[in-house]
């Protein structure tokens, strides 16, 4: 094949698999991170730590391409959407089809390295993944499935770790799912006036002018649920300075979604790495110390 053709494909698919945006990766792995420090009192074992990061690569590129795949008739218009590789007809979506597979295939070969009970969250875990997609068809809640989905990873990380999934770490769950339904709905909150004109279901247009105010809600909730989980587990003071300073920043998200303008929405959804960031420096400081 022509050395040309090849470089393009390749760039193409990374694109597809949003390799060029690390933030999706960013906000998942912070999660799993947490729970293999709580699993691990702060020493997780090499190998389940390379191959839950590793994963969690793997699957947000999945993702991202059946994602792309599933909305292929509705990305070319919605104007942040419409030059993505197959919306913009870069990519076919049977080749999209046959990279989900590749990369589904890898990430579920790398966990079989772990034991049983891992290998088969990891089962459900793709189901969630491949099937997220289509949820924006049938329910108005897209967000909290992802939520759900992106979760997942906790239970995963707790298997892989020790073997077992303590309450600790369904508190965890619970924690990620419901950051994933508010980081998510700022993102929709981007989409939302092209997402009501092609027929899309988002939270942010279910919850409405109420959006926001669900959301800190949501956002204390989600802070109350880092504070019982430093209390479960007995954690100290640069523990509770992380969950301070993404309290901090969750004040500092509803005030750039305030007006509800596009690019601060985005932006936002983009600092909620810095939140899962500061929860994990924490527990790395506390653990450590």
């Amino acid at each position: 094949m022509d050395k040309a053709y090849l470089l393009d494909r390749a760039q193409q698919y990374c694109l597809l698999a949003r390799f060029d945006k690390p933030i999706g990766i960013l906000i998942i792995l912070w999660p799993a991170l947490w729970a293999l420090w709580v699993a691990s009192d702060g020493k997780p074992d090499l190998l389940v730590l390379t191959v839950i990061c590793s994963g969690v690569v793997l699957t947000r590129a999945a993702g991202c391409v059946i994602n792309d795949y599933a909305d292929r008739d509705f990305d070319p218009h919605v104007e942040r959407t419409k030059q993505r590789p197959i919306a913009a007809g870069k990519v076919s979506p049977k080749e999209a089809l046959k990279l989900f597979a590749v990369l589904i295939a890898i990430a579920f070969a790398s966990v079989f390295l772990l034991n049983v009970m891992t290998i088969l969250l990891s089962l459900i875990g793709a189901f969630l993944i491949a099937s997220y997609p289509f949820m924006k068809r049938y329910t108005h809640l897209p967000q909290a499935y992802l939520g759900i989905a992106f979760g997942w990873a906790i239970p995963m990380s707790f298997a892989a770790q020790i073997n077992t999934i303590p309450i600790v770490a369904w508190v965890m769950f619970l924690t990620v799912a419901l950051w994933a339904l508010v980081y998510d709905t700022m993102y929709a909150m981007v989409d939302k006036e092209d997402d009501l004109k092609i027929g899309v279901k988002s939270t942010a247009i279910l919850f409405g002018d109420k959006e926001r105010e669900i959301m800190a809600v949501l956002q204390l909730i989600i802070i109350g649920l880092l504070i019982t989980i430093g209390q479960m587990q007995d954690l100290g003071f640069a523990y509770y300075l992380g969950v301070a300073t993404a309290a901090g920043l969750s004040v500092y998200q509803q005030k750039l979604i305030f007006h509800r303008e596009k690019a601060l929405c985005f932006k936002a959804f983009l600092n909620s790495n810095y939140f899962g960031m500061s929860v994990f420096i924490g527990l790395v400081i506390d653990y450590l110390f």
